[in-house]
């Protein structure tokens, strides 16, 4: 028996790409672990294990035995982890600024005072500081990966640093090796610790840079209050929301931000629900009433029964869905992984072989040139910006989305999407509104209160969209419910229950000719009427005797003509899929535009229209309620789901459009390019910043000019290679969906 949990753990002590895939090594091999995965520019890890062989401290211990640390407290993970950072930013900037103040006094003296006496031995003496103190992490971190026969960015540092370093110790205190070979004892002092600095100043800009990609999640938290006022035995006391219980009393005062999700027990207000459902206008609530935590209370003063606390609200599960879809990982990202691999490697020994080389053409003469140039293959090389280019894309297209209303699953949805070229759309709620109502009602042989009562019971028990509307038109006629003696649901057709030893039904026109069903002329002209009015129609009937017929209206969305306008526009096909009769569905697809539909779709109907359309080599998305259409949903190469707050389908579907507004769905598609084009414009610098960089460092350029790239040229260049992918990242805020 096996006990697998999905967490997201903080990481803390990485520094690039392959301290990421060192720690994800380090995982995926412990006994327990189903699948592991790092992610470099939220420095987290998602993880899926077996609780009865891992546990959270034998994991941590690992981590750290590998020279990582891991935050397993979930209560306040995220603000310790914050903190730590903090603390991190904070003292590498200190590290900066004190690097620096040796380091330039050491430029100095070797530009303009190389001559003075013991300039050698100083300089000495302004660059220990550095190397042991300032400096000291790629050193630590190095021996760390060392020791577990691995590599990371700091070996390239701590390797180049040290032996320019030692090189240079050793011209200090033996000069007359090279004096008695007719050569110049020269020392690189400074670039060593230029490297350092360099190298400092580029991780503070690149921690600065990603901290900002992670701004959505940092607002969405921003949402969540971190305390709450509960009533007991009359008396308001202030508790930490991790203590609040369900069936608590919560007092919420204007202008307070509501703290759990729940319904009003006491007192009525507007509440401001924009952050959930995108609607400006303040929400009335009553009695009864359901809020949900992060919404804004504005101007009444309530006390709520809570329903949902802590990680069960509708607001901590969106943030928990967008923290694993920016912990995922793009089918691309699978290729570069294995790259940043064997990227350490493959350096150190390109850097040897351009030491040899040089060696080979000039011998002795040469040995500074081949010194040089093989520090500066070790220094511009930097599997960071490879690293974070697929990473620092993805984090900021979720936020974004989660920021416009559209939450995505995963990166491989979001990575699909730019290649969809149809979508299939569920009517009811997709492309109208989803609040139907009873518009006409006509009886077969009169009315009956029985007969009410019965079809209102059957209702109640139903989840269809249009049950809603049948139970409110029957409750605000003061009908109650009768008492069934059973109740089945058949799918994609209606419902039938027993009522005294009596079968009763309601549903479609599937289930009418099911029972054998048939309607007067009379209700036969009026359904076509209706039909021709693009109302859904209901049939109610008790054995095989028709006793009613029931017409139900759902407006089509302002929005929704637009978006399909769009979709059309970005060359994508429309096609709809509904339940109703062929007269309703003509008249809905007539009015939106759509050519291609299917209607008295059964899901299995559904599931096969997709399949039809992928058969013919389409990239299909299915738009649905998540419920009815699971099997299209399924089945299509993209899911995505229509929600309004608590009804998100966020297990069914990919991608989750929170609020009713269509237009979301082409800004979605939008989005999924936008952020896909970014992957590739970093991956490409990174990949050509390392193809030039690399020749240029080893000395290609030395045969054409004389040129020779300084170590501290090739430092700057690597740190400022991955904050431009940062940076390159970040520009997809600025653009518009």
């Amino acid at each position: 028996m096996k006990k697998i949990e999905n967490k997201i753990y903080p990481v803390l002590n990485m520094h690039c790409a392959g301290c990421a895939n060192n720690v994800e090594k380090t995982v995926n091999a412990l006994p327990g672990v189903e699948k592991g995965a790092v992610n470099l520019a939220a420095n987290t890890l998602s993880i899926e294990f077996d609780r009865l062989v891992l546990s959270p401290e034998s994991l941590q211990k690992a981590i750290h035995d590998a020279g990582y640390d891991l935050i397993i407290e979930e209560e306040n993970a995220a603000e310790l982890q914050e903190e730590e950072q903090r603390k991190a930013y904070k003292k590498l900037k200190m590290k900066v600024v004190w690097a620096w103040i040796f380091v330039v006094p050491m430029m100095t003296l070797s530009m303009l005072f190389m001559h003075l006496p013991h300039v050698h031995v100083i300089m000495l003496v302004l660059a220990l500081p550095v190397m042991l103190f300032f400096g000291n992490s790629f050193y630590i971190n190095a021996w760390k990966q060392l020791k577990l026969g691995r590599s990371n960015m700091d070996t390239l540092v701590a390797l180049s640093t040290s032996i320019a370093f030692l090189f240079s110790v050793f011209n200090t205190f033996f000069p007359e090796f090279w004096t008695s070979r007719g050569l110049e004892p020269h020392v690189y002092y400074e670039a060593a610790t230029m490297i350092i600095a360099f190298v400092l100043i580029g991780k503070l800009l690149e921690e600065k840079a990603k901290g900002n990609t992670s701004s959505a999640i940092k607002k969405l938290m921003g949402l969540q209050p971190k305390t709450a006022r509960i009533i007991k035995d009359g008396a308001e006391e202030t508790v930490l929301i991790s203590q609040l219980q369900v069936n608590d009393l919560v007092s919420v005062r204007p202008g307070e931000q509501i703290p759990v999700d729940g319904t009003v027990h006491e007192g009525t207000s507007f509440v401001d629900e924009s952050m959930i459902t995108g609607e400006p206008i303040a929400v009335e609530k009553s009695v009864g009433a359901q809020v949900l935590a992060g919404t804004i209370n504005q101007k009444g003063a309530f006390v709520l029964k809570a329903a949902k606390v802590g990680k069960e609200t509708v607001l901590a599960n969106i943030i928990r869905m967008v923290q694993e879809a920016q912990g995922s990982k793009a089918p691309v990202q699978r290729i570069v992984d294995r790259v940043t691999g064997i990227f350490v490697p493959v350096v150190l020994v390109l850097s040897i072989l351009t030491f040899v080389i040089w060696m080979s053409v000039g011998g002795m003469g040469y040995f500074s040139h081949a010194l040089l140039s093989a520090v500066s293959v070790l220094v511009i090389a930097c599997p960071c910006a490879l690293g974070l280019a697929t990473p620092t894309a993805l984090m900021v297209g979720i936020g974004k989305g989660a920021s416009n209303h559209i939450l995505i699953k995963d990166a491989v949805a979001l990575e699909q999407m730019r290649k969809v070229n149809t979508v299939v759309l569920d009517k009811t709620g997709t492309l109208t509104e989803g609040h139907p109502s009873v518009s006409d009602w006509l009886w077969e042989h009169g009315e009956d209160k029985l007969f009410k009562e019965i079809l209102l019971a059957a209702e109640l028990k139903s989840e269809h969209p249009l049950a809603d509307a049948i139970v409110n038109e029957l409750q605000s006629q003061g009908i109650a419910s009768a008492t069934l003696s059973s109740f089945e649901s058949i799918t994609g057709k209606g419902i039938q229950v027993n009522y005294q030893k009596t079968t009763y039904w309601a549903g479609s026109q599937k289930l009418l000719n099911d029972y054998e069903a048939s309607a007067s002329a009379y209700l036969q002209g009026m359904i076509e009427q209706f039909q021709n009015e693009g109302k859904s129609i209901v049939y109610f009937g008790r054995e095989n005797k028709l006793l009613s017929v029931i017409a139900i209206t759902d407006k089509v969305k302002p929005t929704s003509i637009e978006a399909l306008r769009v979709l059309r526009e970005m060359g994508i096909r429309v096609c709809m899929l509904t339940g109703d009769g062929e007269a309703t569905a003509a008249v809905v697809a007539e009015k939106l535009g759509i050519g291609n539909y299917k209607a008295e779709a059964l899901p299995s109907d559904k599931e096969e229209f997709v399949k039809q359309l992928q058969s013919e080599g389409r990239v299909v998305a299915m738009v649905g309620d998540g419920i009815n259409d699971s099997q299209a949903l399924a089945r299509a190469d993209v899911s995505i789901a229509m929600g309004k707050g608590t009804d998100i389908a966020m297990d069914v579907a990919m991608v989750t459009l929170i609020t009713s507004d269509l237009m979301l769905l082409p800004k979605a598609f939008k989005l999924s390019k936008q952020t896909v084009q970014l992957i590739h414009q970093n991956l490409f610098w990174a990949f050509i910043y390392n193809l030039i960089g690399i020749p240029i460092a080893a000395g290609v350029l030395y045969a054409m000019g004389g040129m020779l790239l300084n170590p501290m040229i090739a430092s700057a260049a690597m740190a400022c290679s991955s904050v431009s992918v940062v940076m390159n990242s970040l520009s997809l805020n600025w653009k518009k969906l």
